[in-house]
Formats: structure tokens, sequence, C-alpha cells
């Protein structure tokens, strides 16, 4: 089943056009790469499909539902979830309080007056703590945290709301190869309840946890399909090259 759609994506900024008639396909259950050159138009394709830009053209649905000009909560309730490349955890916060939040954002008024919302939503803080490696550190400062267990933090909080597609752009920009390798594992379990787009320059980290790759280049699309089968296109190949 075809989870999220973006279909002939086309994005004008003055006399430049970044996106020329793109589109992708993620299914159901499925892990999706989003690569090409530098300045191929990848982050804003993803940023056409997160909201944070509006398409000049084309049509974004997710479920079935048209959200090409919806607002950020309008995606969410639609169940899209995104981290983008620059950390956005709360620092001064403790590692429980920032998945808290993420969680609290769905919450009635009334319940976040009260203690009910902290009680009844524990279990879930502890239970994605546990899944992203961080349960013996719930009360450190988010900011003492390094720089891969921040990315981790952050994905966790993604995943708060249980949506049904999460974005991701460049998570391992900036970890080491261990860290890169415990976070295809990290990910791996997501796949049974949530399906993932993701926007990487690690070539080896994307083709171990993809199942479908995308690949632009000058804001068209130059292959789509399943992993093995792009990564040997001869345009994929000269898309690469004639960047290098």
């Amino acid at each position: 089943m075809n989870l999220l759609e973006a279909k002939d994506i086309t994005k004008i900024f003055g006399a430049l056009t970044a996106l020329d008639k793109a589109g992708l396909v993620v299914k159901e259950n499925e892990f999706h790469g989003l690569i090409g050159p530098n300045g191929s138009g990848k982050s804003t394709l993803l940023k056409c499909i997160a909201g944070a830009e509006i398409p000049t053209s084309g049509t974004i649905t997710i479920g079935g539902t048209d959200i090409t000009t919806a607002t950020s909560p309008e995606r969410s309730r639609a169940g899209l979830s995104i981290k983008f490349q620059i950390t956005a955890i709360l620092p001064q916060l403790s590692v429980y309080d920032n998945v808290l939040l993420s969680l609290q954002a769905g919450e009635s008024m009334g319940r976040l007056l009260t203690s009910k919302s902290r009680r009844s939503l524990d279990p879930k803080v502890l239970e994605l703590l546990s899944r992203f490696r961080l349960s013996d550190r719930p009360d450190e400062l988010a900011g003492a945290l390094s720089h891969g267990q921040q990315q981790w933090l952050e994905i966790a909080m993604a995943l708060a709301r249980d949506p049904k597609v999460l974005l991701l752009d460049e998570p391992t920009a900036g970890m080491s190869p261990q860290e890169r390798r415990a976070t295809g594992e990290l990910l791996a379990p997501i796949k049974a309840t949530c399906s993932l787009l993701i926007v990487e320059h690690d070539l080896d980290f994307i083709k171990d946890i993809c199942d479908s790759l995308t690949v632009l280049d000058q804001g068209k699309i130059v292959a789509t399909g399943p992993t093995a089968e792009v990564q040997e296109d001869p345009r994929v190949k000269e898309a690469y090259l004639a960047h290098a």
C-alpha cells in the first residue's frame, strides 16, 4: 500500500527551478532512501513534504489525505513526523522531560494542568528511552549527551506520537562509525509500525537499511525502485560521477 506519495513536485525560487516534476512513493512498512549529489534538490523535496516549503505545483498525500498545503499540526495529525539535520532537543531539560513533552503535545489542556498526564505517560517515556539506549540517562540534561545520543533522543521524540511516516534528514551526520552502525540497529524495529523516508549522504548506511531508493539530480528524478536495482543503474552512477 502506498502510504506517502509526492507527485510532480515543482519548486521554483525566482529564476531557479529547484525541483522539476519530482516525486516519490513510500509504501507501508518500508524504509525509503532519498539520495543524490549535492545541490540535487533532496532537501527541498523533503522540506516540501514536511511543510517547510510549499510546492509551486504538484501534490503530496499521506494515507490518501492531501497535505500539499497543510499546516504542521495538520501534517502531524495525518501521521507525519520529522527530524531535521540540526538537533532540536531542549538541552536544559532532562532526557526524560524531552520525551515527555513530545508525548504531551497530544494531551488535552485539562490533563496537562494536573499530574495525571505525567503519570499516565511514564511507561511510554521509559519504553522509548529503552528502545534508543537512553534508559540509564533519564535524569541527565539532554545537552550533556554525546552527539549520537542527542540524535537518538530526537528520533525517540519524533516517534512519540506514533507517526505513520517518519522523515529523517541526515541523521548520521557527525556520528562515529560505531554510532552510525548503532543508529541502523535502532531504526530497524520501527519498520513494523512506521515507514521511513531518509535523506542521507552516507551511501553505505542508506543501502544497508533502505528497501528502496529515489535518486535526484538537478531537481529531476534519475531513478527510483528497489535498492539493489537503483544502485546498479548506469544513470545513477553517471549522476554521481559527474559531481565527483
